[in-house]
């Protein structure tokens, strides 16, 4: 199983922040790999990606949620196998750090040498860097994110 863990400092408020990670059909913005995703309900998404040329598709639910603090989730069904958590951090009234932990099973040759050679680590830290951008070129402050709560 392949492991990545990035972290990004953002010049924005936490609740700005959380609110606008919480939006996830709107993650194309700024995720290369993911063509769209479909919130079925609060704790429910089906994903459509694109890696190494490949197109796939998976469910992936909500297993615990926090407001501020954190979102965890697997995939269920398709061919993807994989699990995370995005952690908030306040550093500042106007500055939060966030996390991302992803653990997933690489299928196939090509997703299994890019795996041994960095190239998802990159592509996280990249996706990480242009949610940066979003929230820092265009401030979300007006965004409202899903608040709910889902306990583990």
């Amino acid at each position: 199983m392949a492991r990545i863990i990035e972290t990004v400092d953002v010049k924005a408020p936490i609740a700005a922040v959380y609110n606008q990670w919480t939006l996830f059909e709107q993650f194309p913005r700024f995720m290369s790999f993911v063509e769209s995703i479909t919130q079925t309900d609060d704790t429910h998404t089906h994903w459509k990606v694109k890696i190494g040329g490949a197109e796939r598709e998976f469910d992936a639910e909500i297993t615990e949620q926090h407001p501020e603090e954190r979102i965890a989730w697997n995939s269920i069904g398709g061919e993807e196998n994989h699990a995370g958590v995005v952690t908030f951090h306040k550093i500042s009234d106007t500055e939060t750090r966030v996390t991302v932990q992803l653990d997933w099973e690489p299928t196939g040759l090509l997703e299994k040498v890019g795996a041994l050679v960095g190239v998802d680590d990159h592509a996280i830290k990249k996706d990480l860097e242009n949610f940066k951008k979003l929230i820092e070129e265009v401030p979300a402050a007006g965004a409202e994110g899903w608040r709910g709560d889902v306990p583990r």
